[in-house]
């Protein structure tokens, strides 16, 4: 049968990779970037030399299997370390001084009446949540676009199942025809492990899909509620600008804290929050976690992986930090974002004090009240300077990672005013990595991409990854949709591009005429390449 012209079949277009493969000496001469030139012995070079591979995973270095096991033996260590944090909380007496001349009922009382104002009453409409694109108990990460998870089976453990009923009344549209179809009552959580640095990986959890759902809702919600209080989780601007004055002036302390979201125990959530708030957010979490093929009942309330966990230690450091300097009457600024903690530098002993005594312990190789050093929220600063390294986390094999590292080091090199390029060193360090890169890349400023070299002139060329297409339930699409923009206020689940495919596949584009350049960027490196005559 005849076919019309304009029904000609087109073939799928097939790219050869341009994000080509790195050479082994190219790649290993990125891993000794800074060892093997001498950039002089300032703070911020010595700085940048003791954390650029801080964080790097190797497996020639240490095999992932040993790195998981060794997560896996600190997350149950830290779980025995809790069993002793609740043990001690329920057992404690009210007229006990947590601080000198405060009974801790006191104390709760205040901080419990400051959690109470920001979370407001406990109404139905918190159980409206959302999915992020994370792996769950019933799905795989490649599996797990929220459009899957709103369709056919979805896990929950017993106590979340009561909620659903409260969802479908809440949220019409997610009635039972269409999601959640298939509910699977599961014991909790399943305990896995990702990268952190070279000898150990980090625990975090898959949450069952209902309660991961109703979890983000109340994320959400305390989010939008610490706003009130001049606390913005969805901005870390702020921390940075204030670690950045207390490089300054001394006034303002960082503290940061180790293991954070795994030592927020059940008593000292029952000890803070309403009574009525507590009893949601324990039905809706993983009372276990699955630890290889045996599950433990936790000690810890929340992990990383479960929805509010972040909005709940920001929600509870922020209150405990503001006890502690209404009782010590130091007046100043406290800020949270997580466990990047800011206050007076005058109340900073007494914050760590309060912290352990709830479990928590500060980092002391990370944490900063005295002296011209401070660091919160990836923001490092000495005496004003920015000296914010960046890092090389894993072995370099593409082009991709060469203009990674080209774009940091050229941003690290024009955060100091000494560090602009009147450093021969760091320029020539950049020349190094930059010829690897083909010319035709080359140009503009954009420092936060690994497709185009930041460098003089107008681009030419770019990479453009290419994800591989994914097909999603139709349904479970629209429901996604609907569900994201049900509610049009700031929101930091608002609906997004979904996330590409992980594979190092690029191919070249061509960049746009009339892209701008940066001139005063790159005016000293034109210096050094023209001399006078510019």
């Amino acid at each position: 049968m005849h076919k019309h012209p304009q029904y000609k079949r087109v073939k799928q277009r097939k790219w050869l990779n341009a994000n080509t493969l790195l050479e082994p000496s190219v790649s290993q001469s990125i891993v000794d970037l800074l060892t093997e030139v001498d950039l002089g012995e300032s703070f911020p070079v010595e700085y940048l030399r003791s954390q650029y591979l801080s964080k790097f995973c190797d497996e020639g270095l240490t095999p992932a299997a040993t790195r998981a096991s060794a997560a896996i033996a600190k997350w149950v260590s830290t779980e025995e370390i809790n069993r002793v944090t609740n043990a001690r909380l329920k057992d404690r007496d009210p007229g006990y001084n947590i601080m000198p001349r405060v009974a801790y009922s006191s104390f709760l009382r205040w901080a419990r009446k400051l959690i109470s104002d920001v979370l407001g009453p406990l109404r139905d409409q918190v159980v409206v949540g959302s999915f992020s694109g994370g792996a769950s108990t019933s799905r795989r990460r490649t599996e797990s676009l929220p459009a899957f998870k709103f369709a056919e089976q979805a896990d929950a453990t017993v106590a979340a199942m009561q909620y659903i009923d409260v969802l479908w009344r809440q949220a019409p549209l997610l009635r039972q025809e269409l999601t959640f179809s298939r509910l699977n009552e599961v014991e909790g959580a399943v305990l896995f492990t990702v990268p952190k640095k070279t000898d150990i990986d980090r625990c975090a959890c898959k949450e069952p899909d209902v309660n991961m759902y109703l979890q983000k809702g109340v994320g959400r919600h305390i989010r939008r509620r610490l706003l009130r209080f001049g606390i913005d989780l969805n901005d870390q601007s702020r921390n940075r600008n204030l670690a950045y004055q207390g490089s300054i002036d001394g006034s303002l302390a960082t503290l940061d804290l180790s293991s954070a979201s795994d030592t927020i125990t059940i008593e000292a959530v029952r000890a803070l929050l309403p009574a009525d708030w507590f009893e949601y957010l324990n039905d809706i979490r993983s009372p276990s976690v699955l630890v290889g093929e045996r599950y433990h009942r936790t000690e810890m309330f929340s992990s990383m992986g479960n929805g509010f966990t972040f909005e709940l230690e920001s929600l509870l450091f922020y209150a405990l930090v503001r006890a502690v300097t209404y009782f010590e009457s130091v007046s100043g600024i406290v800020s949270v974002y997580g466990d990047d903690i800011i206050c007076p530098s005058g109340a900073a002993e007494m914050v760590r004090w309060v912290l352990a005594e709830f479990g928590f312990t500060v980092n002391t190789s990370k944490s900063f009240s005295e002296g011209p050093f401070r660091e919160s929220c990836g923001g490092h600063y000495y005496d004003g300077e920015d000296v914010t390294p960046f890092y090389l986390k894993k072995r370099p094999t593409h082009l991709t990672d060469v203009i990674r590292v080209a774009n940091q080091l050229r941003r690290w090199a024009t955060c100091g005013l000494f560090r602009k390029y009147e450093l021969q060193a760091t320029y020539n360090l950049w020349l190094q990595l930059a010829a690897h890169v083909p010319e035709n890349l080359w140009g503009g400023y954009d420092l936060e991409v690994d497709t185009i070299l930041a460098s003089p002139g107008s681009p030419n060329r770019q990479l453009l990854r290419l994800s591989s297409p994914r097909k999603v339930p139709v349904v479970g699409s629209y429901l996604h949709w609907h569900n994201t923009n049900w509610n049009r206020t700031r929101d930091p689940d608002k609906p997004g591009i979904e996330p590409q495919s992980t594979e190092n596949r690029c191919r070249l584009r061509k960049v746009r005429n009339g892209t701008p350049r940066c001139e005063r960027l790159f005016y000293e490196e034109e210096l050094l390449q023209y001399g006078s005559s510019l």
